[in-house]
C-alpha cells in the first residue's frame, strides 16, 4: 500500500512529525505524565523520565509497528512537544485506520487537536491509499467528543475495531469519513 508513513506535515500553528529523543521531558510534563490524558488515551502513566524514554524507543524504533503514522504535536511558538496523533489500528485489506490523539491539559480549548486531527485527515486522503478514517471517543470523554464533532467526520454504526472483534460499541460514540466525502 503506498503510504506517507510518518512524514512531517505542516499546520498554521503545528508541527507534526516523527517523535525524537528531546521530546521526553516535554511529554512527561505534558501529557504522557498526567494520568487523567493517559488512563483517558489508554495508554500507561509514565512516572520519571526513563519510563517515557522507553516509550520513546517504540515510537522511534522503525521496527515497531507503534512508530508508523504516529506524529508529535509540536507547538510552533514554543518548539514544545503537546500532544501527539496516531493511527492506533490500521487494517490494510480495508484500507482503513482508526485515528487517536491526545493533548496535555494545559493546551486544551485552543483547537490543536482539531487541528491536528484536520491534517491528518487531508494529508491521509492526499498522500496514501486509505480510503476510510474512524476514530471514537468514550461518550464521558465530551472534550475528545467535541474535537471530532467539529471536524469532517460524522458519527457512523461502528468502526473497524468493534466489527473485527465482534463487540458492539457500548458508551462509545463511532466517527468517519471516506475519502470520497472529504473536501480539502
Amino acid at each position: 500500500m503506498r503510504d506517507a508513513g510518518n512524514q512531517v506535515i505542516e499546520t498554521e500553528r503545528l508541527l507534526l512529525r516523527p517523535f525524537e529523543e528531546k521530546d521526553a521531558e516535554d511529554m512527561l510534563r505534558n501529557w504522557a505524565g498526567d494520568p487523567d490524558i493517559q488512563n483517558e488515551y489508554g495508554e500507561p502513566v509514565c512516572t520519571d523520565i526513563t519510563q517515557v524514554s522507553e516509550l520513546l524507543r517504540m515510537y522511534t524504533d522503525p521496527e515497531s509497528p507503534k512508530s508508523r503514522y504516529r506524529w508529535a504535536i509540536i507547538a510552533k511558538d514554543s518548539g514544545e512537544n503537546i500532544g501527539q496523533i496516531a493511527f492506533c489500528k490500521v487494517w490494510e485489506d480495508c484500507s482503513t485506520a482508526e485515528i487517536e490523539y491526545c493533548i496535555g491539559k494545559s493546551f486544551w480549548g485552543h483547537g490543536y487537536a482539531g487541528e491536528a486531527l484536520s491534517a491528518v485527515i487531508r494529508c491521509t486522503f492526499s498522500s496514501t491509499e486509505f480510503t476510510r478514517l474512524e476514530a471514537y471517543h468514550r461518550a464521558a470523554n465530551g472534550k475528545s467528543g467535541r474535537v471530532l464533532e467539529k471536524s469532517q467526520m460524522h458519527i457512523t454504526d461502528t468502526v473497524q475495531r468493534f466489527v473485527r472483534e465482534g463487540k458492539v460499541s457500548e458508551g462509545e460514540v463511532c466517527y468517519c469519513i471516506e475519502k470520497n466525502e472529504y473536501n480539502n
